[in-house]
């Protein structure tokens, strides 16, 4: 039944499918070809990636709203494999680039059978920036001269850059008219979003420029009179014979160490980019579902190899097509090939129109393109998550600038690790931690939430550990992420930490970290570098606040409570509790308490045993007074432990008419009869009814705490919850 129903509610969606298909194939056309001809390929090998990939990955994907094709990140890659692989003819290195393209096609299907898809967590984030970034320039680099008209700009990335100047002085110079059709193209596009006309943006703004300019030649031909002032080097070019002249694959180099380099490469970027915009598009979602990583590379590395042979660029996973999918009301795989479907009819009834388009307008839309993948803003953005993200973003794309991809991305991802290095300035944490299991994961059976430990170190080394047991947690059940035991948290780990609370809270869910609020950071940006600091160093230092922190803030700001982030190491007021007995308070912090002070909530630092048995440990505790006299007594679960204080002298009192509670709980005291007074049978019922918690009284106030380690705010909130319901019982039984 649920078949049928899933199967009828997708042939409800199939207009809205169908339309969404259409828009976006009205920026896959320009986009493609443009694509195709800054790879120095022949202009419809975009078209047919494009093609490939709708067809394949929309019956073998395993996303819901993806649109693959040719990817912005290959441009430059395919450029250099046509290039060097060509040796000058380059013809000839169009075929050699396709059988790579078909070498990495196996590839990346063998890396989806294999399920890596999951490698890439083993790349930095902001090292991942650079390297789009880099490739940006290279995009914008080449296409600038193409867009005013200029073709023959030889040389390297950083050679087209420099002569960037002298190409805009030839164009203001010589006017030519395709050269103002591509800087007016260019202008449009960066204003089409200040535009506020809802109906204008209909139609995407590459398909403006495109169809703008095709107008423009038909007003020469019809109204003028006159042929259009573009040259025909500037046009694109259509095969006569369209499926009969398909290019063949040549492997013929097979063998050769460049063209195995090629192979590593178009696949590096590839996978990269395909699992960024993968994880990117999940967050659009409308349905918030979440891809099959491993079988959507499985399905782009197929259109990939269909595409190699039908003359096609390498298909992958495309964020901007993407996007303009969902916000179009794409819901499923169907809108992927429509947007194929629409693609093969554009070319076969509307091949004259298409060899109208100047190539000078679809420069622009990649010069757009590229100004967007390496914006001065991402610079910007990274900076104010902290200075060292900064200097790894401008490494990496310095490096990949100079040298090559695969070699900027080594660099990118050593520097990264360097960089964590000198901001722990702990090589042995790192040194002797790297391969060991860092992550412990188990369900608290009171509570029913997932608790997750992270210790020693958690960077995009070892980041896969931790979320393979999140993964594991449905995300409309209530996650805990302790981060107490951590001593470096970097970049990456915070951004997807920030990626799985969104996530668990679309769902339902409740995704709270815990243990940061030691951890000092140089900014005041959420996904800033964390590392924990000395008790000394932490006394007085004004830290930006965790997640947790200005949770807790909000939460005290709500009830109109006081809140103090500030550690304070004077153990006043606790040392007279047994529990605090044989222990060492190191500090207590992220104080709360109302207005008349009766509650207080805070963490503590504790330590137990000495020398190798000496172990650091964190919780949360709640004090409140009553006023009245209490007898002194210790409430806990019966377990070893309690069996231990029997054997020590602290005497079990039972209740023989309330055996259930006499089972699950020990309580121990000096004065017996106060005791057994105070704990009435109503006082008994409220125990048993409620969640467990460790309670003791030293006579004037109550001492409340939770689990062995530190409380989320929502265990902060039943802990409140419970201590005033009991203090409420406690003044009910004074006042008989």
């Amino acid at each position: 039944m649920s078949k049928k129903l899933s199967f009828s509610e997708s042939l409800k969606t199939i207009p809205q499918n169908i339309f969404s298909g259409f828009v976006v194939s009205l920026i896959a056309l320009p986009l493609g070809l443009g694509l195709a001809i800054a790879s120095e390929a022949p202009p419809l090998a975009g078209i047919i990636a494009a093609v490939a990939g709708g067809l394949v990955v929309s019956v073998f994907g395993g996303s819901h709203v993806t649109i693959a094709g040719p990817g912005n990140g290959l441009v430059i890659v395919l450029l250099a494999a046509i290039t060097s692989l060509g040796e000058g003819n380059l013809f000839e290195g169009y075929l050699f680039t396709l059988a790579a393209i078909i070498f990495s096609g196996f590839l990346l299907f063998i890396f989806g059978v294999l399920r890596l898809g999951a490698m890439s967590e083993f790349f930095p984030a902001t090292a991942l920036q650079g390297m789009l970034a880099a490739i940006g320039v290279g995009i914008l680099a080449k296409q600038f001269h193409i867009m005013l008209g200029i073709r023959g700009v030889s040389g390297g990335t950083i050679e087209q850059l420099v002569a960037i100047p002298y190409s805009f002085i030839n164009f203001i110079a010589t006017y030519p008219f395709s050269g103002i059709l591509g800087f007016l193209s260019l202008v449009f596009l960066f204003l089409y979003s200040r535009i506020r006309n809802p109906y204008f943006h209909l139609i995407p703004a590459p398909m403006w420029v495109v169809v703008a300019s095709i107008g423009i030649g038909y007003y020469y031909n019809l109204v003028l009179n006159e042929p259009v002032p573009i040259v025909q080097e500037l046009l694109i070019k259509i095969p006569d014979q369209l499926f009969t002249n398909l290019p063949r694959p040549n492997f013929s180099k097979w063998f050769d160490i460049n063209f195995l380099g090629v192979v590593v490469s178009i696949t590096l970027v590839a996978n990269i980019e395909s699992l960024l915009s993968i994880k990117a598009v999940d967050k659009l979602d409308p349905k918030k579902r979440r891809s099959n990583v491993n079988k959507d590379l499985r399905a782009l590395g197929l259109a990939s190899i269909v595409s190699g042979f039908l003359g096609g660029l390498n298909v992958v996973t495309v964020i901007a097509r993407s996007s303009v999918n969902v916000n179009n009301g794409g819901t499923n795989r169907s809108a992927n090939f429509f947007h194929a479907a629409f693609l093969v009819l554009f070319v076969v009834f509307l091949g004259e129109q298409i060899q109208r388009i100047p190539l000078t307008v679809l420069a622009a839309i990649l010069v757009y393109t590229g100004y967007r993948l390496a914006s001065p803003e991402n610079l910007i953005r990274i900076y104010k998550i902290g200075p060292e993200q900064a200097l790894i973003f401008v490494v990496t794309l310095a490096t990949t600038l100079f040298t090559s991809l695969i070699l900027g991305i080594v660099v990118g991802i050593i520097f990264t690790f360097i960089t964590h290095l000198f901001l722990s300035k702990n090589f042995f944490l790192f040194s002797i931690n790297i391969f060991k299991p860092n992550v412990l994961m188990y369900l608290e059976e009171q509570s029913g939430n997932y608790y997750v430990s992270v210790k020693n170190f958690c960077s995009f080394l070892n980041f896969f550990r931790l979320k393979a047991k999140l993964d594991q947690i449905p995300e409309t059940e209530h996650a805990v992420v302790d981060f107490s035991l951590c001593d470096f948290v970097d970049h990456t780990v915070m951004e997807g930490i920030h990626d799985y609370q969104q996530s668990f809270s679309r769902k339902g869910g409740n995704f709270e970290t815990i243990g940061l609020d030691i951890h000092a950071a140089e900014t005041q940006h959420p996904f800033a570098v964390r590392k924990s600091l000395p008790i000394n160093a932490l006394l007085g230092l004004e830290s930006p606040l965790s997640g947790r922190q200005k949770s807790l803030s909000g939460f005290a700001e709500q009830r109109q409570w006081k809140y103090s982030p500030k550690l304070n190491n004077d153990p006043k007021g606790l040392d007279s509790f047994l529990f605090f007995e044989s222990k060492v308070i190191n500090y207590r912090i992220n104080s709360l308490w109302n207005p008349d002070e009766s509650f207080t909530i805070f963490d503590v630092s504790f330590s137990e045993g000495a020398f190798i048995t000496k172990e650091d440990l964190k919780a949360t505790f709640l004090l409140f007074s009553t006023p009245f006299k209490l007898p002194i007594f210790v409430l806990d679960k019966e377990d070893l432990k309690t069996t231990l204080y029997g054997w020590a002298g602290f005497d079990d009192i039972n209740f023989p008419e309330h055996p259930d509670f006499s089972n699950l709980f020990h309580l121990s005291g000096n004065n017996t009869k106060a005791i057994r007074k105070l704990f009435s049978s109503e006082l008994i019922f409220f125990f048993e009814s409620h969640p467990f918690f460790h309670i003791e009284s030293n006579g004037n106030t109550l001492l409340i705490k939770g689990k062995d380690r530190l409380s989320s705010l929502q265990e902060i909130k039943m802990m409140l919850s419970f201590a005033k319901d009991l203090y409420l019982l406690l003044n009910a039984q004074s006042a008989k």
